[in-house]
């Protein structure tokens, strides 16, 4: 029997899911006020809250937006379609190939805690 497959996800697409799920969640909170339309306090606080879920879904675009300007731009080796790479690791946009930069992690499986400071720190030590 052969082994599931494991698919990675790119961070940058991981970010802007979460941002479109917000607002989703903001407009069917917004819906789920209209039902309570005879209790108005109920009804303007779940518009608040849908409201500011969009707004949050706003800020989280805005941010990803800045974050994938500074990504690198590289070429997946598999595919071979641009694609943008966060951190040490990451994985293609299109084809969810395991990437990296750093020399060091070549042939080592691909585990997202490479991105962490921690992770870092304690391989900068171990080199020493």
């Amino acid at each position: 029997m052969s082994e599931p497959k494991l698919r990675y996800s790119s961070k940058i697409n991981k970010i802007r899911t979460i941002a479109l799920s917000l607002v989703f969640i903001g407009f069917i909170i917004m819906y789920v006020g209209i039902i309570f339309k005879s209790t108005e306090w109920l009804m303007v606080t779940l518009f608040i809250l849908g409201v500011i879920s969009i707004l949050l879904s706003t800020a989280i675009y805005l941010w990803i937006g800045l974050l994938s300007t500074k990504a690198i731009p590289i070429i997946c080796p598999t595919c071979e379609k641009p694609t943008k790479m966060l951190g040490r690791v990451d994985a293609c946009m299109h084809c969810k190939q395991p990437l990296t930069l750093d020399e060091n992690l070549e042939g080592i499986e691909f585990d997202e805690k490479y991105n962490k400071r921690k992770y870092k720190k304690q391989a900068e030590n171990t080199s020493k």
